[in-house]
This record gives C-alpha cells, structure tokens and sequence, in this order.
C-alpha cells in the first residue's frame, strides 16, 4: 500500500541496474536506509566507514533487504584526510565508474579540537572531508556521466555563519554552531560547483532531509542531553525510509537533470531554488570554495 506523506512526491520506479552508487555514512540512520534504497533498484552500493564492524553489519542488512549481492565495503575515516585520499584512490583503481555519489557523512558531538590535519574536527567531518572526496572522485564522475552528487545539508545552515579566517578555531563556536556553519558551507559548496563544473554532464544538488528517527545524538556526552534528544527524534521524527526517498529522488530521477536545482529545502520539490534574496550567496561561495581547496592540500 503506498503512502501518503510529505515525500510522496519523491517517489520514483527508476531502475539502477549497471550503475554505480558510493554513499557515505551509510552504516546507520538515513544513510543506510539511501544505501539500501539504491540496491533494491540494482545498483552497486559502495559504502564505508573507520569500523569494520558497523560496515559489516551494514552490508548484511543492505543485503537482506535487497536480496543484492553487489555490495561493496571499504575503509574511510573522515577525521583523518590522509584516509579519506587513500579511499578515493582504491576507488580510481578498482571502479569503472560511479554514476552517484551522496555525500550523506554528518555528526554533532564531537570533540572541539583540532585533528592531525589541523582542522576542527566537526568542519572536517561535516564538510572538508566531503569536500575532499568529492574532488577526488569528480573525473570519474565526469567520465561516467550522466552522473549525480546529492549533498546532504539541513535546515541548521539558516543559523551558520561562514567566517573564513576563524571557521576552524578551537572554541569559537558552540558544538551545534559548528554543524551549522558546516551545513552552510556544504549548500555553497554546491552553489559554486555547479558553476564550475556546467556541461560536464555531472549535477550536483543539496537537500535537508528534516528530522528522521535516529539517535543522530549519540555523540554527546551529557548522558541527559543525549538521551532527550534522542528521545525527541525517535518520537517525533519521520521514519527513515521515507527520509531517504529525498536524496534518491534527486540522484535517480530524470525530473532532477536540469542543473540549474541546486539546493532542495525539507520535501519542497521544485523546478528551480528559492530566489527571494536570501539564497546564497555566489561571492561567498566562490571564496568558500578557494579557501578550502588550498588548505586540503597543504594539510593532506
């Protein structure tokens, strides 16, 4: 019976068979509900993750859910560029092609500290290594296209603010300010990508998802927070499987091939972004996207 709810118009038959899929955080909560949706459909799924036994387990429930073989584990851990760089060249070598890439990886709840790439370790995981992967797989992208990045931002980004100079700075901001400026900077990421990489047969889009039931706040160590919040979103929040129609809408379905959609608000499906003066801001975005690459490569 289908079901009648605010991503029904997500929805979409659209058959993977042949292609292509790496989703990140895929070893639980909506990542894995996007991973097991993309091998229901055929594709072959690649996820990863820095626990060998979350990975498996991922696989086996993909597995069983998809009655898909075809899929593929590997190790990637995002507080560390190093792997991150390590991961998207086993991935050069060993994959023909990679027609999807959902760069779903979020966290809050992490330490406040730098990592051995000397960045702050909520941005690095919430959008330089993203950033980073993104780079690196975009030619294999750019040869298997058509082919699709989906972002997976949030709503938060509205409460981010982008200060180049400061954004990695040990106590700077809260632990949630952190995730929201990554948010933010992962949407004007997608801005000025779009608008470098025009005509190269490769879309990308970002997409907040809104709240699913997970416990997306395991991370925290204040046990009452934690368990309040969590609490809150197992209660209230939308069940995972229809969160993920979102993120595969936008990578699968033909409706989403106009390039021109880049950043797709809490189940609003719509021909073109918001243009009400508030969006972003392509200034920004370009130097966002300048800044970040050099400093990859200077501590990669």
């Amino acid at each position: 019976m289908s079901v009648k709810d605010d991503f029904t118009d997500c929805e979409t038959n659209v058959r993977l068979d042949g292609k292509v899929a790496l989703v990140t955080g895929a070893t639980a909560g909506t990542g894995l509900e996007i991973a097991k949706n993309l091998a229901r459909r055929g594709a072959k799924v690649i996820i990863a993750s820095r626990n060998p036994s979350k990975l498996a387990d991922a696989r086996n429930t993909i597995i069983q859910d998809s009655g898909n073989q075809n899929v593929v584990t590997r190790h990637m851990d995002f507080e560390s560029l190093s792997s991150v760089r390590n991961f998207a060249d086993t991935t050069l070598k060993t994959e023909p092609r990679l027609d999807m890439l959902i760069n779903n990886i979020g966290a809050i709840g992490l330490d406040d500290r730098l990592t051995e790439d000397g960045l702050q370790l909520m941005m690095q995981v919430n959008y330089f290594g993203s950033f980073l992967l993104t780079f690196l797989l975009f030619p294999l992208l750019r040869i298997s296209a058509p082919s699709r990045v989906v972002n997976v931002s949030s709503l938060a980004l509205i409460l981010g603010t982008i200060d180049l100079e400061h954004w990695n700075d040990v106590g700077q901001y809260s632990n949630f300010g952190y995730y929201c400026n990554a948010k933010l900077a992962d949407v004007l990421f997608t801005v000025e990508m779009e608008k470098r990489i025009r005509g190269s047969g490769v879309s990308v889009y970002s997409m907040d998802p809104g709240l699913g039931k997970s416990e997306f706040f395991r991370n925290f160590d204040n046990v009452l927070i934690k368990n309040v919040l969590n609490s809150a979103l197992l209660k209230f929040g939308r069940p995972l499987p229809r969160v993920a129609t979102m993120a595969v809408f936008l990578a699968v379905d033909p409706k989403f091939e106009d390039p021109l959609k880049k950043y797709v608000p809490n189940y609003h499906i719509s021909s073109d972004p918001p243009d009400n003066g508030d969006g972003p801001s392509l200034m920004t975005s370009t130097s966002i996207t300048q800044q970040s690459a050099p400093r990859l490569k200077r501590n990669s």
